[in-house]
């Protein structure tokens, strides 16, 4: 468990792979989907996400420069922990209300 929330743990990082784990997407498309991370944080986990090997970051030469964030496999392999805890969230909250 140490070893895993080592490199998952924060707030944001699980809501960064769960956006990600199905598509690739632009810096300002994933700061679109969480929109209360500020841009200085995306960017630290974003760059701890890559250190770790769980998303790739492909930068285009162009003008202006567009990055492109995707999941790794090692980062896939936790889809069906995210479904659940997705799942889980959903319970939470219907018995919230």
């Amino acid at each position: 468990m140490t070893s895993a929330m080592n490199v998952l743990g924060g707030k944001w990082k699980v809501i960064i792979l769960f956006h990600l784990r199905d598509s690739t997407l632009r810096f300002g498309e994933l700061k679109k989907c969480i929109p209360k991370i500020t841009q200085k944080m995306l960017t630290q986990q974003l760059r701890e996400l890559e250190s770790d090997g769980l998303i790739a970051r492909k930068v285009y030469a162009e003008v202006p420069p567009r990055v492109e964030y995707k999941s790794m496999p090692l980062a896939d392999e936790l889809s069906p922990i995210l479904d659940m805890l997705c799942e889980w969230g959903q319970r939470q909250k219907k018995q919230q209300i």
